[in-house]
């Protein structure tokens, strides 16, 4: 099944993203009332049809990167723009008036907090439609439009969130995003809650509908085993920089970043190689310096007085950034 809309046509589902980014991110930089940069000189582009993850540990301003998207953060710095449109130059009623059609949805990591536990499942998936004024026989048609695209029993419509197993309530969570027919879902760790069936059915679901409805979707996670089976692309961030991106099969397997080579190291199912590379990792360097400019310097087993210098992004290859200065030699080490 497939949404009709009074919105211009999506792109073909080809399988292949299309070329003109729909997100862009450009010089993004979040602070806060402290003055401490959450987010700091952030690039970043996301096609329809692409699932784009973002991935770091705790800290790393993931879940601030998705949120300035959706104006939930503050942007000291820097551009969004989703389909041509700044919405960082938004105000006032042009805000409101953006945020009402829908066009960006974010889906929130725990449903069982943000969905309203009083509200049925109907009322939860229509409630976006009925702020945006959309009459009660549209909305009714497009609930039961978007409960058949996520999966989920018809039967459910008048359950409160409280008598739902967990998969349900996140695809519920997905069918209130996408009722509106956005372009662009940000997706906060949408499977960590969930035990392994459950997870596998929302990526693939995730990854069904940015086909189906010509979707950008951008996927905040902590864990790279889920992104590698879903994400055309990944970016990497660590302490508020973005370290490294590229199609997510190089990052995984041939990452250019210290940081990215970590995280990939850290992954369940090690062979011995790995795991070699993994000690190594896990040392960093004595010629660290003090006053070191590159965040991960500290951390890093090849820091040195380069890093004194903040490394900024810089093109390795067809569609890749790194920010490091020993990109991509430091790997030599990790075979001696």
């Amino acid at each position: 099944m497939t949404l009709t809309t009074d919105r211009p046509a999506a792109p073909p589902a080809t399988g292949r993203p299309t070329e003109e980014p729909l997100l862009r991110i450009r010089g993004l930089g979040v602070s806060y009332g402290t003055g401490a940069r959450v987010l700091d000189g952030i690039d970043l582009d996301a096609r329809a049809g692409e699932i784009l993850g973002v991935i770091g540990e705790t800290g790393s301003g993931k879940t601030t990167l998705a949120r300035a998207v959706v104006g939930l953060a503050p942007v000291t710095t820097g551009r969004i723009t989703v389909d041509g449109t700044d919405r960082t130059a938004l105000r006032g009623r042009a805000l409101r008036e953006a945020r009402r059609a829908g066009a960006v949805q974010y889906m929130f990591q725990d449903p069982l907090r943000s969905l309203d536990p009083d509200l049925a499942v109907r009322h939860l998936i229509g409630e976006p439609l009925a702020v945006a004024g959309i009459p009660a026989d549209v909305r009714a048609e497009r609930v039961l439009t978007a409960l058949d695209l996520t999966g989920l029993d018809r039967a459910l419509l008048d359950r409160t969130p409280g008598r739902l197993s967990g998969g349900q309530r996140q695809r519920v969570a997905l069918a209130r995003a996408i009722v509106t027919r956005p372009r662009l879902l940000l997706a906060d760790e949408p499977v960590s809650a969930l035990d392994a069936s459950n997870r596998n059915h929302v990526l693939r679901l995730l990854d069904r509908l940015r086909h189906e409805l010509g979707l950008a979707v951008v996927v905040i996670s902590h864990d790279l085993d889920s992104l590698a089976g879903v994400a055309d692309r990944i970016a990497v961030l660590y302490r508020g920089r973005l370290v490294e991106q590229g199609p997510a099969e190089a990052v995984l397997t041939r990452p250019l970043h210290p940081y990215s080579a970590l995280l990939a190291a850290s992954a369940p199912g090690l062979d011995r190689t790995r795991r070699a590379g993994l000690a190594l990792l896990r040392t960093p360097s004595p010629a660290a310096p003090a006053d070191a400019a590159c965040v991960f310097a500290h951390r890093c087993p090849f820091a040195d007085a380069d890093c004194r210098e903040l490394p900024q992004p810089q093109p390795r290859g067809a569609d890749r950034t790194a920010a490091c200065h020993h990109a991509p030699a430091w790997r030599e080490h990790l075979s001696r």
